[in-house]
């Protein structure tokens, strides 16, 4: 499909005059072009048109996002009002996270605009230097975009802002317990099974929202406020001339490395920490594992830690004397310092590629079990050491080990086109720990097999860089370049993604936000809150989110030459179950439905897994009764403690239906009793449209009244249909009358005769 095309069918037809008139531009350009005629004050007018258009969308966007800004502190000084109330309701919690849900949705419709403009100004400035030969791209890079830095706009505070309250919504304002709860090791040493998935710009922000309702977005750096440069993440990859780490990683060779210096947002006095990692591929220290291993140095010691200055002798003595750190993690940090060491030196490293991306990481604060990252702006720029003009050297002859000239200013507009290359897509990372007894979460499932992402196992962001960078050197390339070539866009899949429901509503993955099923059962089990953890007899296991076993410190023992390390061990269940239920008896005060589905239809497994749309209150969240050891009652059934605002809407509207066929009835019973035949015709329609309408509502009355109870999602809460089936059947019976009355119409009429009786 041709752009212009393209953006006509993705048009937010309310915005559409802020929109860049990318026909209007590209039929002035063609015209001009067929006609042969160009001249110099052509090209100035059409730019003024590109600059004006600039303008617009720029000053659009920022109005956009400054009122989106507005509701976000709303929201925050909302919930700041709430931490002083000790005892606020649930509900006030849950109204705060649907309107986070509504701003949510806002942010992806700016993002989706924010995109497309961007990549039309893009297209009509390469149209313009192929069809005239002039050199647009320059100004508009240079001048125009110092102007109206379209392509510095970011939403990633926003969205960071948003996961942060409605985390604190889902707990009800309960704080969150890292302590008790920390999982998965430390952060040194990862052992983790990773997927990588392509995401088309059209989709980051959505994914974002998706993933952000189940996991909190998790900030690096918690010491200050977020701000949109904490998102860069900056790595230098090393190898030699020959690329045998390239090599050795593209062909997943036994103990293949991958060594690269890592640096987080903007680095400078305040922030000069950095991390050396290496990724081993089935380590022979670890039982043939995969695994990533990283220790921390201040930037100034990197030079001489490269060049062998600083070595890891010298490493783990400072290490002491800090006294910091424990003797088995500093003889694990002095393990990776020198096996980092000993492969620069002997295989002769040098920094070859530059890999720059901001990143949003969602994962629970200090669980290391499931972690996933979304990684945007992904940027691929060559280092200077095999470029001898470029190259930059030290006062005392040494190399620097990054080239000093490139931050992080994306999109690195200074960067000479050789030695630049951005990647059109998003990359998503999921980092399970599977031999932590992990697995995916459904929702999580269900999102990697939509048409939001598009699966390419084992890419590698290094061999990706350095497969462009340094093709006339690279032996082999990547199988992933053809697919590049391709459109990764799937037909939608049903029921994923971000959309409004026919009034208007927030869907997400085709629910709203309170019926969404929360897949991810550890919202609840993290918060410290009033309510007390349920008490088990002799169970081993306690149902509180997670399948805890209860030796919790049960050691998973990682042997590195000869040493050892314990690590916690605690498995996540992540089942399908959103969070835990409260149990009760059928009893004859519930629903029909309820009754009806308990004791006859579906067997005790079946109505675990069907109780999953509404999120409950603390109490029943955190809270599992049942019989004694954890074993629930014959006949019992799960049940969601109700919002008694939303039990007596649903009797309200119930009573309102009633009236209305009341009201119909007393008609028809009156027509029928004092018309004719045609009166009592339609007094008969009327009886039966009644009828209908009351058993309609009481059908809707039951089946709401279930989906509360149960969560069990089978009809949408609000009534599409009813009011346009109840406007047809009156329009019907009112046609039916006009149509057997029709006939009088015609016929002369009949002047009254008045029977006088004469007079004595």
């Amino acid at each position: 499909m041709k752009f212009g095309a393209e953006l006509n069918s993705k048009i937010n037809e309310t915005w559409r005059d802020s929109y860049i008139h990318y026909n209007k531009l590209k039929s002035h350009l063609k015209i001009q072009h067929t006609n042969g005629v160009w001249s110099p004050q052509d090209d100035k007018n059409f730019v003024n048109q590109i600059e004006m258009e600039l303008k617009k969308v720029y000053t659009f966007v920022q109005v956009r996002q400054k009122a989106l800004i507005s509701r976000i502190d709303y929201c925050e000084s909302v919930l700041r009002d709430y931490k002083e109330i000790p005892k606020t309701r649930a509900t006030a919690y849950d109204s705060v996270a649907d309107s986070l849900a509504e701003i949510l949705i806002d942010v992806d419709d700016l993002a989706k605009f924010h995109g497309l403009n961007l990549a039309g100004f893009e297209k009509i400035v390469k149209k313009h230097d192929k069809w005239t030969g002039g050199d647009l791209k320059s100004y508009y890079f240079g001048r125009l975009l110092d102007l109206y830095p379209l392509d510095k706009q970011r939403f990633d505070v926003m969205i960071v802002r948003i996961s942060d309250m409605h985390d604190l919504c889902r707990l009800y304002g309960n704080p969150r317990s890292t302590n008790a709860y920390s999982q998965g090791g430390d952060q040194t040493a990862f052992e983790r099974a990773t997927n990588k998935y392509w995401i088309h710009p059209d989709h980051i922000t959505e994914v974002k929202a998706i993933i952000l309702l189940h996991l909190p977005v998790h900030v690096f750096n918690q010491k200050k406020q977020y701000e949109s440069k904490d998102a860069a993440v900056s790595s230098v990859y090393y190898d030699n001339e020959n690329f045998d780490l390239y090599q050795g990683r593209l062909e997943r060779a036994k103990g293949a490395e991958a060594i690269r210096i890592r640096w987080y947002g903007q680095s400078d006095e305040l922030n000069d920490d950095v991390y050396i990692e290496r990724k081993t591929h089935h380590a022979a220290w670890l039982n043939d594992k995969s695994v990533k291993d990283r220790f921390r140095l201040k930037e100034s010691q990197v030079n001489d830690f490269i060049s062998g200055a600083y070595s890891a002798d010298n490493f783990k003595r400072d290490l002491e004397k800090k006294g910091k750190m424990d003797q088995i993690s500093i003889a694990d940090n002095y393990f990776v310092a020198k096996g980092i060491q000993d492969s620069i030196k002997t295989k002769n490293l040098k920094p070859m590629c530059r890999v720059f991306y901001n990143r949003t990481a969602f994962q629970l604060p200090g669980d290391q079990r499931l972690r996933i990252s979304l990684d945007s702006n992904l940027t691929f720029i060559k280092e200077d050491h095999l470029d001898r003009k470029q190259r930059r050297s030290m006062p005392d002859g040494s190399h620097n080990w990054r080239r000093p000239d490139v931050g992080i200013d994306h999109p690195f507009r200074h960067v000479n086109d050789t030695d630049i290359l951005r990647f059109p897509y998003a990359i998503l990372e999921t980092k399970i720990q599977s031999h932590l007894g992990q697995e995916a979460p459904a929702w999580l499932t269900s999102l990697l097999n939509s048409h939001l992402v598009y699966e390419v196992p084992r890419f590698s962001k290094y061999i990706h860089g350095a497969s462009y960078l340094f093709k006339e050197k690279v032996p082999v390339m990547p199988y992933w370049l053809g697919q590049l070539l391709d459109d990764i866009r799937k037909p939608i899949t049903p029921n994923v993604g971000l959309s409004r429901s026919q009034s208007f509503k927030a869907l997400f993955n085709g629910k709203h936000r309170r019926s969404l099923a929360y897949d991810d059962s550890i919202n609840i089990s993290n918060a410290s809150g009033p309510v007390p953890p349920p008490k088990q007899a002799s169970s081993k296991k306690i149902n509180l989110g997670f399948a805890v076993d209860s030796e919790a410190r049960k050691s998973n023992k990682l042997s590195r030459k000869g040493q050892s390390t314990t690590v916690p061990h605690l498995s996540i269940n992540f089942s399908s179950n959103p969070m835990p239920e409260t149990t009760a008896t059928a009893t004859p005060g519930r629903d029909m439905i309820s009754r009806f589905w308990a004791n006859n239809t579906f067997s005790d497994e079946k109505k675990k897994e069907d109780s999953r749309s509404l999120p409950m209150t603390p109490a029943s969240a955190l809270m599992e009764r049942g019989t004694p050891g954890g074993k629930k009652k014959k006949g019992a059934f799960i049940i969601k403690k109700l919002d008694p605002k939303a039990f007596f809407a649903n009797e309200r509207t119930f009573i309102a239906w009633l009236q209305f066929c009341a009201l119909l009835l007393t008609v028809s019973l009156n027509l029928l009793n004092n018309g004719d035949r045609i009166s009592r015709v339609v007094g008969a329609c009327f009886i039966v449209f009644s009828s209908i309408i009351s058993i309609y509502a009481l059908v809707r009355f039951q089946l709401r009244a279930y989906q509360m109870r149960t969560g069990r999602g089978m009809v949408n809460m609000e009534d599409i249909y009813g009011p346009v089936l109840l406007c047809v059947l009156l329009v019907t019976a009112l046609g039916i009358n006009f149509y057997l009355r029709a006939p009088l119409l015609f016929s002369p009429s009949e002047s009254p005769q008045l029977n006088i009786e004469p007079s004595d």
